[in-house]
């Protein structure tokens, strides 16, 4: 292996990424480098007036099959590959010239399929010549500098002004590189696998792999984490879609606290079908309303928690009106999100420039199958969960049997209480969530927490739990201190029937789900 300093006499440039293409180029050109290029990279080069020679004119033989054979010929290869001092002769022979630095980024699959390019677009963008290129030269990295990342270019220009690369940049950069095509490879596979059924493919199951190898982009630093102590990074699944993507409309740069609210308030609001609007404070909904219209929903949900909404994250699940535009401006709020805005909107948010509005416009591509947390020495990896309850599924288990409009009550409620950090406890009616208690440590206190911010709208609500009901005192609170008509739970304690005992005498509805919903 030679570990003595590179000095590089010609480069192969074929970049799709042209940041700094040209002021490149150009001074490996006034450092007395030739320079040989493909396609699009070779004709910038020739409209900035940079000599170099095209890669056709190197092997001897053209572009063919719409450009997707060009770099694959042993000139070409051979050029990268050889070591310098035990294959002179045989360059000699078949007229192979050295090539000292490779300078190589691939077609932009990620980014094609990122804005839900056609599965033929995307597999156009599938690089071939590219990654080959680049890992020869990694391979070869005693002989070869390799170069993927635009800005590496100034350090490069530097070492060569000093008089070569030295091995250890060259190794860095070789690493580089093979992370680089390790990392594509890995977001094809990824992206295949979502539009495969019939077979059962490496990431079909994620739990079932005994090793999972994660490829995320970092999407942005940010100025720090949950405190200001903490530094802290947004990374993306590049072939992801969600708040990750989301497109800032106007607003100053989302906070991790910010962006964590905000996933917290969209996952809920994607719970319902008609309109709705989630209000979140602090990872938990404070202001949850179902509606038939979303200005109403909006008015519901702020009216719900009003003193908690304050400096919240709001998330609508159908456009956002000028009348919703207009409250909001009017209040301190952190953040808004919604699939779109109409023109008025968007022009009375712009009075609050601090207030960032986000838009997802495509609410069906939205996924976000697994949910992650470190551990000291691990990571706890888990399903997200996206069960849905039906009325069919509720289990009617008391005398007093829930009528029709209360059974769709205590779905809304439920839908609530998922979202919610255990203990949780959900009080609703028409639609609104009027008591939300969340985080205790014991489910009665959960229950009182929940009866308090109802104060004195319980009549005719209806109760949810996350988890089942392990004794009769949260029955009779509830009948000593509210009119709740109705409860849903899971079930599954071995108490039940001493609850179901107690609802019974007190005339108060119960059905089970035999579904938990613990969210820690």
């Amino acid at each position: 292996m030679n570990q003595e300093q590179l000095k590089v006499k010609k480069a192969l440039i074929s970049v799709s990424d042209k940041t700094n293409l040209v002021e490149f180029a150009e001074q490996l050109h006034n450092l007395g480098i030739e320079i040989i290029s493909t396609g699009g990279t070779s004709r910038s080069l020739h409209e900035a007036g940079i000599p170099h020679q095209r890669v056709a004119q190197v092997t001897g033989f053209p572009e063919i099959m719409d450009g997707r054979v060009k770099t694959l010929h042993p000139k070409i290869h051979g050029g990268i590959l050889g070591v310098r001092d035990q294959h002179q002769a045989e360059a000699d022979e078949h007229e192979i010239p050295w090539i000292d630095l490779v300078v190589v980024n691939l077609y932009p699959f990620i980014e094609v399929t990122q804005r839900g390019a056609s599965f033929d677009e995307a597999i156009e963008n599938i690089d071939i010549g590219g990654p080959t290129m680049i890992r020869a030269a990694a391979k070869n990295m005693g002989w070869a500098g390799v170069v993927i990342d635009p800005k590496d270019y100034d350090t490069v220009i530097e070492k060569l002004k000093q008089g070569g690369l030295d091995f250890e940049f060259r190794k860095a950069l070789a690493t580089k590189a093979f992370h680089h095509t390790s990392s594509y490879d890995t977001y094809i596979y990824e992206y295949l696998d979502q539009q495969v059924d019939e077979l059962d493919t490496p990431t079909k199951d994620i739990l079932e792999q005994d090793e999972v190898d994660l490829k995320l982009a970092r999407l942005e630093q940010l100025r720090y984490g949950e405190n200001p102590q903490q530094k802290a990074a947004l990374f993306q699944n590049p072939i992801g879609y969600g708040l990750a993507q989301a497109q800032v409309l106007q607003g100053k740069a989302l906070s991790y606290n910010n962006l964590v609210d905000a996933e917290a308030a969209l996952q809920c609001v994607r719970e319902f079908n008609n309109a709705a609007c989630v209000i979140v404070k602090h990872a938990n909904p404070c202001g949850v309303a179902v509606a038939e219209h979303i200005d109403i929903a909006y008015k519901k949900a702020f009216a719900a928690d009003s003193k908690s909404a304050f400096g919240g994250i709001i998330a609508l699940n159908h456009i956002c009106t000028s009348a919703i535009a207009e409250h909001v401006a009017s209040i301190f709020m952190e953040v808004i999100i919604a699939p779109g805005y109409d023109d008025t909107a968007l022009e009375i948010l712009g009075k609050k420039p601090n207030l960032r509005v986000i838009q997802i416009e495509d609410w069906d591509r939205i996924n976000n199958p697994w949910q992650m947390k470190t551990i000291s020495g691990g990571i706890l990896i888990q399903d997200l969960d996206q069960s849905k309850l039906t009325l069919d599924q509720l289990k009617i288990v008391t005398e007093h049997e829930p009528d029709d409009k209360t059974l769709h009550e205590m779905l809304n409620a439920w839908r609530m209480v998922k979202h919610l950090k255990s203990n949780a406890i959900a009080i609703t009616k028409d639609g609104v969530s009027i008591g939300l208690g969340m985080g205790q440590v014991s489910r009665i206190d959960a229950i009182e927490l929940a009866v308090k911010k109802a104060e004195n709208h319980l009549k005719g609500a209806v109760l949810a739990s996350d988890a089942f009901l392990p004794f009769k005192d949260s029955i009779e609170y509830l009948a000593a201190n509210t009119p709740i008509k109705a409860i849903i739970q899971p079930g599954g304690s071995v108490r039940d029937q001493e609850v179901i005992d107690a609802c019974n005498e007190h005339k108060i509805g119960m059905v089970f789900t035999g579904v938990r919903v613990f969210a820690h």
